[in-house]
Order: C-alpha cells, then structure tokens, then sequence
C-alpha cells in the first residue's frame, strides 16, 4: 500500500502542464478538486478549503519527494558498494520521509473528510470497497493525474 501511495505522489509530483514545465502545488490541487467536485457535488466553499488543504499537502510533499528520489540513488550506490552501514542508514533515511509523506497525505485526507456532509462521505467512501484507500489502491478522491493515492 505505501508503495503505491508512493507511486501515485511521484505521478502527481511529475505530472508536467507541457514539455519541461512541471505543475505548481496550487495546480496540482485545482486538478484534485476539480475532480472531487465532479464526483462529491463540493459547494463552493468545499471547494476553497479543499484547495487549501490540498495546496498545502502538494507544497510538503515536494521536497519530501526530492529527498526520497536522492535517498533511494544513494541507496542504489551503496548497494553496489556493498556498504552495509550506509544501506542501514539510508533505509532509515528513507522510513523517515516515508513516514513524513504518509503523516502529509493522512492530515490533508482527513481534514477533506471533515469538510464532506455524511452523504458525501458516503460517497467518498464508496469509490473504493477499502474505504478511504481510493481506487487501484491509492488514497481517497481523485488526484491530479486520475485516482488519488
């Protein structure tokens, strides 16, 4: 399940708006809610807060991205090194920001969830049979290049 969350951060983190220019936190957002607004029927005001909770979520998770894409090549290099120290401190190295990014993903879900009327989260929860785990596994709603999470 984390490497699929994983997966779908690096997807919507890249995500480019045309050749070499990448999508801003605040675009990336505007994508998310648009789609949970075709799905949820969000009233404007959802519609505000979820961007800035989303907003927010994408602005933290792009560093903590760049940190995990440098992590795992130095892991690469320490494999092939055969350094058995560095591979333990790089693995904790990339739990840590595993576990920030997951931390990021959760506070911004659950603060969604908490704007959504019981009828909404019923359906927010019907996308997927796991619950809040949206579709193919990945968190809940719509992200920015298709389902979320």
């Amino acid at each position: 399940m984390v490497a699929l969350a994983a997966l779908a951060v690096c997807t919507a983190l890249g995500q480019t708006a045309g050749v070499g220019r990448t999508l801003t936190p605040a675009q990336l957002a505007a994508h998310r809610v648009t789609r949970l607004t075709a799905v949820l029927d969000l009233t404007a005001a959802q519609q505000t807060s979820a961007t800035t909770i989303f907003t927010t979520e994408f602005t933290a998770l792009q560093p903590l991205q760049s940190s995990l894409q440098t992590a795992h090549k130095t892991l690469a290099a320490d494999i092939e090194a055969n350094n058995a120290s560095a591979i333990a401190t790089d693995a904790q190295t990339i739990g840590n920001l595993t576990q920030q990014r997951v931390e990021a993903q959760a506070t911004a879900d659950a603060a969604f969830y908490a704007l959504l009327t019981a009828a909404q989260q019923t359906k927010y929860k019907a996308l997927n049979p796991r619950g809040m785990e949206g579709p193919g596994g990945m968190r809940g709603g719509f992200g920015a290049g298709g389902p979320r999470r």
